[in-house]
Order: C-alpha cells, then structure tokens, then sequence
C-alpha cells in the first residue's frame, strides 16, 4: 500500500526515534511549552553516490511526492555533496540529501563499499519506503572501524544503513523561544550535549539561518561479530531570517552544515 507524503513522513519520525534517545523528550520539553505545535523545517538523509543507492534514488518518494529540487552544496573536506528539496506544501518540511563521493576515498573503503551496496537488492530501492529501511547488508566491526578511520560519514551509513540522521526543530515557529541562544541554554540546562564545533551556534542572521545541534548520543548496534556503541542520531534547530523580500530564507549554509555533520563523528566527547 502506498503511503501518503505524512504518512511517510511519521514513519520516518518514529525510525528516528528509535536511533535517538534524546529526540522524544527534547521534542515534549518544547511540545509543552507550545501548546503542543513542534513544527519540523527539514529532514536529512545520508547515502553513498554508487548509481544504485545515489541520491536521486533516495529522493523518488519525495519527488512523487511533489517535492521539487531546490539548490546543492558541495563539502571538499568530507568529500560529500548535497541537495534539498521542498514542496509547494510550506507546512511539510524540507528534505536534505547528501552523499559520499566514494571515489575519493581510498581503495580500501572504496571496497567495502563497494561490497556492501552489492548486497542491496534492486527490488528495495524502489520501495516506497527504501529511505528509511536501515542497514541492507552484512556488516563487521573491522569494516566499520576501517571506514571510521577514513570518513565518519562512510562509517555511519555503514552502520545505520538508511533512515533519517536528523529531524530539526523550526525555531521560527515557537512561540517559547525565538532566539536560538536562549534555546541552546534551555538544552544545556536540561542535561542535553551540544555539537560545539565551530560554536554552539553555526551560521548568523546575516546568512539568513542559525543551526544548532544535540550531539548524537551512543546507542548499541549489532554487527555480524558483536556488538559496538557508536553514535546515533540527533536532533538539529534551526532559526530562519527574512530576505529582501520578507520571505524567509529557506536554503542552508554550507560552512555550517558542515560543521553541524561532525554531529555523528566517533571521536567527539559523546555521552
């Protein structure tokens, strides 16, 4: 049966969940505090770009969906490119794509990517419901931790497959918090660890958009020979600014996605 685009979209939310410990309580603190309305503005997904998992693929149910392409970014130093999308619909949010360009990794991980994106039969890919469907192939702690040493990026696909990295609390539509350092104190405040690379906040009004982010924190995940805590999810926030016009800027900022990226990484004081 095919879903609906909110169908889909709550699927994917409770994908997520299931990855993030900090996500449900953060998103009741703010629930609380605003009548029950925690507005989502984007959504990110992570792939590899081998034509049979690349990032067009991962976008299809959004595109027959009536999402629309709407600017990309390249990341030189994580070796990754991007692209968002977004719909006529403002109340749906914004998709965020990104992949790894394999290639420029080397031979070695190239390999195991290789190996592991031969295992995804080409029947799943075009499931409606492939983009959050989690790990497809067979995994070990070695190939996880020689991808680690290359690119934490290769290595959280690896692990986590395909499902949501982050959901993203729209700060515009709060009515608690309309400045995103009184929120960052909020979550400190509660106990929450923030990404503090380049800052608790990345980007400022005058690029049009503030981000800020949980760092993802350690879950359990099973692999062919035992069991690794590595990161997981985590939830992002994001405060918009209006541009000439008065409409709000609705793009991202490519120095501070980035940054907010390093979310993931392994090497990071995590809790």
């Amino acid at each position: 049966m095919k879903l609906t685009i909110q169908q889909l979209l709550a699927a994917m939310w409770q994908d997520y969940l299931a990855l993030t410990p900090d996500a449900k309580p953060i998103h009741q603190l703010f629930a609380r505090q605003n009548q029950g309305v925690v507005v989502n503005d984007h959504i990110a997904l992570r792939t590899f770009n081998l034509d049979k998992v690349a990032l067009d693929k991962i976008a299809r149910p959004f595109l027959a969906a009536g999402y629309q392409s709407a600017d990309d970014y390249q990341f030189p130093a994580k070796k990754l490119y991007a692209r968002y999308f977004q719909h006529p619909d403002e109340t749906l949010p914004k998709v965020f794509i990104s992949e790894l360009k394999v290639a420029e990794l080397p031979d070695n991980c190239q390999k195991i990517i290789h190996d592991l994106v031969a295992q995804v039969p080409e029947s799943t890919v075009d499931e409606q419901t492939f983009c959050y469907s989690g790990r497809p192939w067979r995994l070990s702690i070695d190939q996880y931790q020689t991808l680690a040493a290359q690119s934490e990026y290769a290595a959280w696909v690896a692990a986590h497959g395909f499902r949501p990295n982050h959901f993203t609390v729209s700060i515009n539509h709060l009515r608690s918090h309309q400045d995103i350092h009184s929120l960052n104190q909020l979550l400190l405040d509660n106990g929450y660890t923030l990404n503090s690379s380049g800052g608790l906040v990345k980007g400022s009004p005058a690029v049009l958009l503030e981000q800020s982010s949980t760092l993802a924190r350690k879950i359990d995940v099973s692999f062919d020979d035992g069991v690794l805590t590595i990161p997981g999810c985590y939830y992002e926030f994001a405060r918009r600014y209006p541009m000439a016009d008065g409409r709000l800027y609705q793009g991202f900022v490519a120095s501070s996605a980035d940054k907010i990226f390093e979310s993931t990484d392994t090497g990071r004081p995590v809790p």
